[in-house]
């Protein structure tokens, strides 16, 4: 396992995957939640990892604002074979945390763009915690 040494990757591409308002179910009265959600892919073939966030904004449970976008990270042939082990691949929670931080930094910026001239704009992604939400390294089974 490579530790506390540079861990070679690039990002490759940002999808918006889903990305919806629904005015029927929005009050500028009500409190707002947000649920947010993190799943991680991988392609073994290309070697590359799938950061996806989705952010849910409700009121009463009804949701007003749907985001969800994913970021896709080459990782370094050096980098990957050093994360293998068998048919297991585990990736650093350091660095699992770095991808989904430029994940939600650019779910942010889709967010403004997408709502931009609209009454949804004032609704802005807050600072999260990452290592609140990954706390340890993520597996995956290639079986």
């Amino acid at each position: 396992m490579m530790e506390n040494k540079s861990i070679g990757f690039a990002l490759k591409s940002i999808k918006t995957e889903q990305f919806a308002t629904f005015e029927e179910n929005y009050s500028k009265k009500k409190e707002v939640n947000l649920n947010t959600d993190l799943e991680f892919k991988i392609n073994k073939e290309h070697k590359e990892i799938g950061v996806y966030t989705t952010f849910t904004f409700m009121h009463s449970k009804k949701t007003f604002i749907k985001l969800e976008v994913s970021c896709h990270f080459d990782i370094s042939p050096d980098a990957w074979n050093s994360f293998l082990d068998k048919d297991t691949i585990t990736f650093p929670k350091g660095f699992i945390s770095h991808l989904a931080m430029l994940t939600v930094g650019t779910s942010r910026g889709v967010l403004h763009s997408k709502t931009t001239g609209t009454e949804f704009n004032q609704y802005i992604l807050p600072t999260l915690n990452i290592g609140e939400m990954i706390t340890t390294d993520i597996d995956f089974d290639f079986n």
